[in-house]
């Protein structure tokens, strides 16, 4: 039952990720990890599918192999982290729910600035 549970969530964010490949506003990179997260634990067939997929297998095989985010990916990233501060900011966000968001936005741009943003060659 977990599996299927893990199948749709995963296919969720193949939809999703596939979405943000033409709005500039919803980030493709994200989804794509957790579809390939999910299928690991689902379905090896759509695992290995989505890694040779023309579109999205680079962008896997640059995190997996190399843990690199373009710069694209950080900077959509980065923007829908503001976008979303700002609404909370904006909204009727009790302070304690602001205070949480923001330390796990804040966590998140920690670790996606700190990723390599080019494959190094030494490695």
């Amino acid at each position: 039952m977990l599996k299927v549970f893990y199948l749709l969530i995963a296919w969720l964010a193949v939809l999703l990720g596939t979405v943000g490949i033409f709005l500039p506003l919803l980030p493709t990179t994200p989804f794509i990890l957790l579809a390939a997260i999910l299928f690991s634990k689902s379905s090896p067939r759509f695992a290995a599918w989505l890694e040779q997929h023309r579109t999205f297998g680079p962008l896997l095989n640059d995190w997996q192999q190399h843990g690199v985010v373009s710069l694209k990916a950080k900077c959509s990233a980065t923007l829908m982290v503001a976008i979303s501060a700002g609404l909370m900011l904006w909204m009727e966000v009790p302070w304690l729910a602001r205070i949480a968001a923001g330390t796990c936005l804040l966590a998140v741009m920690v670790f996606l600035w700190t990723r390599p943003s080019v494959k190094n060659s030494s490695r």
